[in-house]
């Protein structure tokens, strides 16, 4: 069973797998930081001071409606955020 592991292992399709995964996670990242600190700030300059981080839709009003998305993680209200 070890020697069939290893031999598939060697065909690079695992190799691969990881590496496309790794680049994935690391791209996510960089698209994140370029549209959290770059694109949104002007958008929001914009259209007339629009703070986009905290727009979101309150799915479940039973606990209240909170005051912004990071209130909303804290009590765990379910919300759709969209900013």
């Amino acid at each position: 069973m070890w020697t069939e592991f290893r031999a598939f292992v060697a065909r690079g399709n695992v190799i691969d797998l990881a590496v496309a995964v790794i680049m994935g996670a690391a791209f996510g990242r960089i698209v994140s930081a370029l549209v959290d600190g770059v694109l949104m700030p002007p958008l929001g300059l914009l259209f007339g001071r629009v703070d986009f981080s905290s727009l979101m839709i309150v799915l479940d009003r039973s606990k209240g409606v909170p005051e912004s998305l990071a209130d909303a993680k804290t009590r765990g209200i379910p919300v759709v955020a969209y900013g």
